[in-house]
């Protein structure tokens, strides 16, 4: 895959994930392997594979990414700003975050503010991409979670 100039540079943007909560230590390796072959910027895995992933890519320009609040994000501020302090304590490189979709969908945007600079604050000046479900959304909703996201400091915003 990665062997013409297109190729590497598509690569490069590439969060190769594994957030199945089967996922196995074996599946993390083989995540990893694939990751460092084909160069992509990225693994994403569930918070307790971060270690493993980092351990295997030590070494590897290969970042390693995990969740926070996934997968509804459907937890307090408090609960997302612990889990990014202790994903970046197990050395996560960038934090995707869930935002409470039901706070959105109701306008408490205070409280979706809130829940992003949590992350944001408690990231140790990690990356931070906030992950919002647009299938649940309109497209205005989504307009407004995307000027959120940005006022609260994160870095990227993904759909899901």
């Amino acid at each position: 895959m990665a062997n013409s100039y297109f190729d590497k540079e598509l690569a490069g943007i590439i969060d190769h994930t594994l957030l199945k909560p089967e996922a196995t230590p074996a599946d993390i390796r083989k995540l990893c392997q694939e990751a460092r072959e084909y160069q992509f910027c990225s693994v994403c895995v569930n918070p307790v594979f971060v270690p493993l992933a980092k351990q295997e890519l030590a070494g590897s320009p290969v970042k390693v990414c995990t969740v926070i609040g996934f997968p509804l994000g459907a937890t307090s501020a408090f609960a997302k700003a612990a889990e990014a302090r202790d994903a970046a304590a197990m050395g996560a490189d960038e934090l995707d975050m869930v935002i409470r979709i039901g706070a959105l969908k109701s306008g408490l945007y205070q409280e979706v503010h809130r829940d992003i600079a949590a992350v944001v604050d408690a990231s140790g000046g990690r990356l931070v991409k906030v992950i919002i479900e647009t299938a649940l959304l309109t497209d205005e909703e989504k307009k407004t979670a995307c000027k959120i996201a940005v006022e609260a400091g994160a870095n990227f915003v993904k759909t899901s």
